[in-house]
């Protein structure tokens, strides 16, 4: 069982055996085989990635070809959801009166 996080909604996620290139979030229908889900992302990296073998990718949170893939357990990649929540937050804090 493969359980991981949705890098845009931070849904919770569960594959049976293996993530497959077309499988997208059932909350908000990010693509799931992606550098952002990927354990061996890392933005300090190399081409943001920990493998050094793989192959460039430039756009980090579509889906991609990549053999490497491996569907990250870590929580908390920078999900969209909690950056706007966070920008409301200190706009609304920001025009209070």
């Amino acid at each position: 069982m493969k359980r991981g996080f949705c890098h845009h909604c931070g849904e919770s996620l569960e594959f049976a055996e293996k993530v497959f290139r077309n499988d997208t979030c059932p909350s908000c229908g990010s693509d799931i085989y992606c550098c952002l889900n990927c354990s061996e992302y890392d933005e300090t990296a190399s081409n943001q990635c920990k493998e050094p073998q793989s192959e460039k990718v430039s756009v980090k949170d579509r889906r991609n070809f990549c053999d490497y893939f491996d569907l990250s357990t870590k929580k908390g990649l920078g999900s969209a959801r909690d950056k706007a929540t966070e920008a409301k937050r200190k706009l609304e804090a920001l025009f209070r009166k």
